[in-house]
Protein backbone atom coordinates (compact mmCIF):
# COMPACT_ATOMS: atom_id res chain seq x y z
CA UNK A 1 0.00 0.00 0.00
CA UNK A 2 2.53 2.22 0.86
CA UNK A 3 4.57 1.73 -2.16
CA UNK A 4 1.17 2.14 -4.50
CA UNK A 5 1.18 5.54 -2.53
CA UNK A 6 4.57 6.47 -3.18
CA UNK A 7 4.42 5.56 -6.87
CA UNK A 8 1.30 7.66 -7.42
CA UNK A 9 3.03 10.41 -5.19
CA UNK A 10 5.71 10.40 -7.74
CA UNK A 11 3.09 10.39 -10.97
CA UNK A 12 1.36 12.88 -9.67
CA UNK A 13 4.67 15.27 -9.36
CA UNK A 14 5.83 14.27 -12.32
CA UNK A 15 2.36 15.06 -14.23
CA UNK A 16 2.70 18.49 -12.37
CA UNK A 17 5.87 19.40 -13.40
CA UNK A 18 5.61 18.47 -17.17
CA UNK A 19 2.43 20.75 -16.83
CA UNK A 20 3.92 23.55 -14.97
CA UNK A 21 6.28 23.56 -17.63
CA UNK A 22 4.29 23.77 -20.44
CA UNK A 23 2.26 26.36 -19.04
CA UNK A 24 5.45 28.39 -18.76
CA UNK A 25 6.54 27.79 -22.03
CA UNK A 26 3.03 29.49 -23.20
CA UNK A 27 3.86 31.96 -21.45
CA UNK A 28 7.34 32.78 -22.60
CA UNK A 29 6.49 32.14 -26.67
CA UNK A 30 3.79 34.98 -26.17
CA UNK A 31 5.70 37.46 -24.26
CA UNK A 32 8.75 37.06 -26.78
CA UNK A 33 5.87 36.79 -29.98
CA UNK A 34 3.66 39.54 -30.68
CA UNK A 35 0.62 38.35 -32.82
CA UNK A 36 0.71 39.22 -36.41
CA UNK A 37 -3.35 39.66 -36.37
CA UNK A 38 -3.84 43.40 -35.93
CA UNK A 39 -7.24 42.46 -35.02
CA UNK A 40 -6.49 40.82 -31.25
CA UNK A 41 -6.89 42.78 -28.53
CA UNK A 42 -3.92 43.28 -26.39
CA UNK A 43 -4.26 41.97 -22.87
CA UNK A 44 -5.23 44.68 -20.47
CA UNK A 45 -2.37 45.65 -17.76
CA UNK A 46 -2.39 43.10 -14.49
CA UNK A 47 -3.31 46.07 -12.67
CA UNK A 48 -6.53 46.68 -14.16
CA UNK A 49 -7.16 43.27 -14.45
CA UNK A 50 -9.85 41.25 -11.92
CA UNK A 51 -9.21 37.91 -10.56
CA UNK A 52 -11.86 36.14 -12.65
CA UNK A 53 -9.85 38.10 -16.04
CA UNK A 54 -6.19 36.90 -14.22
CA UNK A 55 -6.94 33.19 -14.55
CA UNK A 56 -7.18 32.61 -17.52
CA UNK A 57 -4.19 35.17 -18.12
CA UNK A 58 -2.04 32.42 -15.61
CA UNK A 59 -2.76 29.22 -17.97
CA UNK A 60 -2.55 31.04 -21.72
CA UNK A 61 -0.28 33.95 -21.17
CA UNK A 62 -0.87 37.26 -22.70
CA UNK A 63 -2.02 38.55 -26.05
CA UNK A 64 -0.20 41.08 -27.73
CA UNK A 65 -0.56 41.91 -30.93
CA UNK A 66 2.28 43.38 -33.07
CA UNK A 67 2.74 47.29 -32.24
CA UNK A 68 2.09 48.92 -35.77
CA UNK A 69 1.80 52.48 -36.71
CA UNK A 70 -1.22 53.06 -39.00
CA UNK A 71 -0.83 56.65 -39.55
CA UNK A 72 1.20 59.03 -42.40
CA UNK A 73 4.93 59.57 -42.25
CA UNK A 74 5.59 62.72 -40.71
CA UNK A 75 6.01 65.13 -43.41
CA UNK A 76 10.33 65.88 -41.80
CA UNK A 77 10.95 62.09 -42.03
CA UNK A 78 12.26 59.97 -44.17
CA UNK A 79 11.61 56.33 -44.47
CA UNK A 80 14.12 53.88 -45.18
CA UNK A 81 15.22 50.47 -44.81
CA UNK A 82 18.56 49.32 -42.93
CA UNK A 83 19.94 45.78 -42.26
CA UNK A 84 20.84 44.52 -38.49
CA UNK A 85 19.85 40.57 -37.70
CA UNK A 86 16.47 41.05 -39.09
CA UNK A 87 15.61 44.03 -41.40
CA UNK A 88 14.79 47.81 -39.51
CA UNK A 89 12.49 50.54 -40.35
CA UNK A 90 14.13 53.99 -39.82
CA UNK A 91 12.37 57.16 -39.97
CA UNK A 92 15.43 60.06 -40.49
CA UNK A 93 15.05 63.78 -40.15
CA UNK A 94 18.15 65.89 -40.77
CA UNK A 95 17.97 69.15 -39.90
CA UNK A 96 19.48 72.28 -41.51
CA UNK A 97 23.26 73.14 -39.54
CA UNK A 98 22.58 70.00 -37.88
CA UNK A 99 25.06 69.83 -34.04
CA UNK A 100 24.56 65.72 -34.39
CA UNK A 101 22.55 63.33 -34.41
CA UNK A 102 20.23 61.73 -31.58
CA UNK A 103 18.99 58.17 -32.26
CA UNK A 104 15.69 57.05 -29.73
CA UNK A 105 14.89 53.82 -29.48
CA UNK A 106 11.67 52.76 -28.30
CA UNK A 107 10.21 50.06 -25.21
CA UNK A 108 8.90 46.98 -25.63
CA UNK A 109 5.51 46.31 -27.25
CA UNK A 110 5.75 49.87 -29.14
CA UNK A 111 7.24 51.37 -32.05
CA UNK A 112 8.61 54.28 -33.09
CA UNK A 113 6.06 56.77 -33.50
CA UNK A 114 5.73 56.42 -29.71
CA UNK A 115 9.18 59.10 -29.52
CA UNK A 116 8.07 61.32 -31.72
CA UNK A 117 6.96 63.95 -29.26
CA UNK A 118 10.66 63.14 -27.68
CA UNK A 119 12.56 63.77 -31.16
CA UNK A 120 10.60 66.59 -31.81
CA UNK A 121 12.47 68.38 -28.99
CA UNK A 122 15.57 67.22 -29.66
CA UNK A 123 14.98 69.05 -33.08
CA UNK A 124 14.35 72.26 -31.46
CA UNK A 125 17.55 71.65 -29.56
CA UNK A 126 19.22 71.89 -32.82
CA UNK A 127 19.79 67.54 -33.43
CA UNK A 128 18.72 65.52 -36.57
CA UNK A 129 16.89 62.71 -35.18
CA UNK A 130 16.43 58.65 -36.21
CA UNK A 131 13.56 56.65 -34.40
CA UNK A 132 13.87 53.10 -35.18
CA UNK A 133 11.45 50.29 -34.72
CA UNK A 134 12.93 47.43 -32.72
CA UNK A 135 13.39 43.83 -34.68
CA UNK A 136 9.66 42.57 -34.56
CA UNK A 137 8.11 45.57 -33.69
CA UNK A 138 6.31 48.34 -36.33
CA UNK A 139 7.51 48.07 -40.10
CA UNK A 140 11.20 46.10 -38.94
CA UNK A 141 10.83 42.48 -40.02
CA UNK A 142 8.95 39.30 -38.06
CA UNK A 143 7.56 39.24 -34.90
CA UNK A 144 10.05 38.29 -32.30
CA UNK A 145 11.32 40.18 -29.13
CA UNK A 146 13.84 39.55 -26.26
CA UNK A 147 13.22 42.57 -24.29
CA UNK A 148 16.73 44.28 -25.42
CA UNK A 149 18.79 41.35 -25.95
CA UNK A 150 18.90 40.77 -29.81
CA UNK A 151 17.49 44.49 -30.10
CA UNK A 152 21.63 45.50 -29.15
CA UNK A 153 21.98 44.16 -32.60
CA UNK A 154 19.49 46.57 -33.73
CA UNK A 155 21.54 49.92 -32.13
CA UNK A 156 24.23 48.72 -33.31
CA UNK A 157 23.56 48.66 -36.95
CA UNK A 158 21.54 51.93 -36.31
CA UNK A 159 24.48 53.45 -34.73
CA UNK A 160 26.79 52.64 -37.38
CA UNK A 161 24.25 54.14 -40.23
CA UNK A 162 24.33 57.02 -38.18
CA UNK A 163 28.09 57.45 -37.57
CA UNK A 164 28.29 57.35 -41.17
CA UNK A 165 27.44 61.13 -41.30
CA UNK A 166 28.30 62.24 -38.08
CA UNK A 167 30.95 61.57 -35.24
CA UNK A 168 28.42 64.02 -32.76
CA UNK A 169 25.41 61.03 -31.66
CA UNK A 170 23.61 60.51 -28.80
CA UNK A 171 21.47 58.10 -28.00
CA UNK A 172 18.15 57.54 -26.34
CA UNK A 173 16.10 55.20 -24.97
CA UNK A 174 13.12 53.85 -22.99
CA UNK A 175 12.22 50.82 -20.83
CA UNK A 176 13.51 48.32 -23.49
CA UNK A 177 14.95 50.54 -25.50
CA UNK A 178 17.58 52.01 -22.45
CA UNK A 179 18.28 48.42 -21.88
CA UNK A 180 18.94 47.49 -25.70
CA UNK A 181 21.74 50.38 -25.79
CA UNK A 182 23.63 49.91 -22.34
CA UNK A 183 23.95 46.45 -23.89
CA UNK A 184 25.09 47.66 -27.52
CA UNK A 185 27.63 49.91 -25.69
CA UNK A 186 28.61 47.12 -23.38
CA UNK A 187 29.08 44.07 -26.27
CA UNK A 188 29.92 45.83 -28.71
CA UNK A 189 31.34 49.04 -28.04
CA UNK A 190 29.97 51.90 -30.10
CA UNK A 191 31.47 55.09 -28.59
CA UNK A 192 28.41 57.70 -27.89
CA UNK A 193 28.96 61.03 -27.34
CA UNK A 194 26.06 60.73 -24.65
CA UNK A 195 23.37 58.52 -23.14
CA UNK A 196 20.07 59.11 -22.21
CA UNK A 197 18.04 56.63 -20.83
CA UNK A 198 14.50 56.25 -19.13
CA UNK A 199 13.57 53.69 -16.43
CA UNK A 200 15.50 50.43 -17.74
CA UNK A 201 15.67 46.86 -15.13
CA UNK A 202 18.40 46.01 -13.31
CA UNK A 203 18.48 41.80 -14.26
CA UNK A 204 15.95 39.69 -16.49
CA UNK A 205 15.04 37.43 -13.95
CA UNK A 206 14.21 40.56 -11.88
CA UNK A 207 11.99 42.41 -14.49
CA UNK A 208 9.83 38.73 -14.76
CA UNK A 209 9.29 38.87 -10.73
CA UNK A 210 8.13 42.02 -10.48
CA UNK A 211 5.08 41.59 -13.35
CA UNK A 212 3.91 38.17 -11.10
CA UNK A 213 4.01 40.47 -8.04
CA UNK A 214 2.08 42.88 -10.14
CA UNK A 215 -0.39 40.00 -10.66
CA UNK A 216 -0.25 39.11 -6.81
CA UNK A 217 1.23 36.01 -7.85
CA UNK A 218 3.99 34.02 -6.40
CA UNK A 219 7.10 34.21 -7.81
CA UNK A 220 8.43 31.28 -7.38
CA UNK A 221 9.15 29.06 -9.29
CA UNK A 222 6.99 30.46 -11.90
CA UNK A 223 9.77 33.67 -12.46
CA UNK A 224 12.62 31.13 -12.73
CA UNK A 225 11.02 29.08 -14.99
CA UNK A 226 9.44 31.83 -17.40
CA UNK A 227 13.25 33.37 -17.38
CA UNK A 228 14.51 30.23 -18.58
CA UNK A 229 12.45 29.17 -20.89
CA UNK A 230 12.24 32.67 -22.25
CA UNK A 231 15.52 32.55 -22.98
CA UNK A 232 15.55 29.54 -24.24
CA UNK A 233 12.78 29.68 -26.91
CA UNK A 234 14.57 32.56 -28.43
CA UNK A 235 18.59 31.45 -28.08
CA UNK A 236 20.14 32.62 -25.03
CA UNK A 237 20.92 32.25 -21.37
CA UNK A 238 18.35 35.11 -20.15
CA UNK A 239 19.82 34.88 -16.55
CA UNK A 240 22.99 37.01 -17.72
CA UNK A 241 20.70 39.13 -19.13
CA UNK A 242 21.70 41.53 -16.63
CA UNK A 243 21.89 45.69 -17.43
CA UNK A 244 22.98 46.24 -13.88
CA UNK A 245 26.22 44.48 -15.42
CA UNK A 246 26.43 46.10 -18.36
CA UNK A 247 26.34 49.55 -16.63
CA UNK A 248 30.03 48.48 -15.19
CA UNK A 249 31.32 49.40 -19.65
CA UNK A 250 29.35 52.81 -19.77
CA UNK A 251 31.63 55.14 -19.49
CA UNK A 252 30.35 57.68 -21.39
CA UNK A 253 28.39 61.22 -19.99
CA UNK A 254 24.73 59.69 -18.98
CA UNK A 255 21.68 60.60 -17.63
CA UNK A 256 19.44 58.07 -16.09
CA UNK A 257 16.08 58.72 -15.13
CA UNK A 258 13.24 57.05 -13.37
CA UNK A 259 10.17 56.81 -12.05
CA UNK A 260 9.40 56.83 -8.41
CA UNK A 261 6.13 55.12 -8.73
CA UNK A 262 7.20 52.58 -11.24
CA UNK A 263 5.95 49.05 -10.32
CA UNK A 264 7.78 47.71 -13.15
CA UNK A 265 11.16 48.18 -12.11
CA UNK A 266 12.23 48.89 -8.44
CA UNK A 267 14.14 51.25 -6.49
CA UNK A 268 17.20 48.94 -6.15
CA UNK A 269 17.58 48.08 -9.43
CA UNK A 270 18.07 52.15 -10.15
CA UNK A 271 20.05 52.71 -7.72
CA UNK A 272 22.30 49.65 -8.70
CA UNK A 273 22.88 50.60 -12.16
CA UNK A 274 23.59 54.07 -11.53
CA UNK A 275 26.32 53.00 -9.04
CA UNK A 276 27.84 50.34 -11.25
CA UNK A 277 28.11 52.91 -14.20
CA UNK A 278 32.01 54.07 -14.61
CA UNK A 279 31.14 57.07 -16.35
CA UNK A 280 32.91 60.11 -13.91
CA UNK A 281 29.95 62.63 -15.78
CA UNK A 282 27.06 60.45 -14.86
CA UNK A 283 23.43 61.98 -13.50
CA UNK A 284 20.48 60.47 -11.84
CA UNK A 285 17.07 62.39 -12.46
CA UNK A 286 14.42 60.74 -10.18
CA UNK A 287 10.42 62.04 -11.00
CA UNK A 288 8.64 61.63 -7.69
CA UNK A 289 4.84 61.12 -9.47
CA UNK A 290 5.94 59.13 -12.50
CA UNK A 291 5.82 55.33 -12.76
CA UNK A 292 7.24 53.01 -15.83
CA UNK A 293 6.26 55.45 -18.93
CA UNK A 294 7.86 58.14 -21.10
CA UNK A 295 8.19 61.01 -18.77
CA UNK A 296 7.88 63.86 -20.95
CA UNK A 297 3.90 62.65 -21.77
CA UNK A 298 3.24 63.79 -17.96
CA UNK A 299 5.93 65.82 -16.74
CA UNK A 300 6.92 67.69 -19.97
CA UNK A 301 9.13 71.15 -18.07
CA UNK A 302 10.40 68.72 -15.67
CA UNK A 303 12.15 66.07 -18.64
CA UNK A 304 13.07 68.96 -20.92
CA UNK A 305 14.70 70.61 -18.72
CA UNK A 306 16.51 67.77 -17.27
CA UNK A 307 17.50 66.92 -20.81
CA UNK A 308 18.37 70.54 -21.94
CA UNK A 309 20.57 70.62 -19.29
CA UNK A 310 22.79 67.24 -20.25
CA UNK A 311 22.60 67.84 -23.45
CA UNK A 312 24.03 71.53 -23.51
CA UNK A 313 26.70 71.25 -20.68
Amino acid sequence: MIKKGLKYLIYSLLVSFVLLNVITIFHAYKFTHFLENEDSNRTKSPTELSILEKIPLLFFGVNNPKPNFKGEIPTNYSSKKINSNVELEIWENIIPNSKGTVLLFHGYSSEKSSLLKNAAYFNNLGYSTILTDFMGCGNSEGNKTTIGFYEAENVKAVYNYAHLKTENIILYGNSMGAVSIMKAISDFNIQPKKVIIECPFGAMRQTVENRFENMNVPTFPMAYMLTFWGGVINGFWAFDHNPEEYAKNISQPILLMYGAKDKNVKTFETENIFKNMKSKDKKLKIFKSAGHENYLNQFCVEWEESVSNFVNN
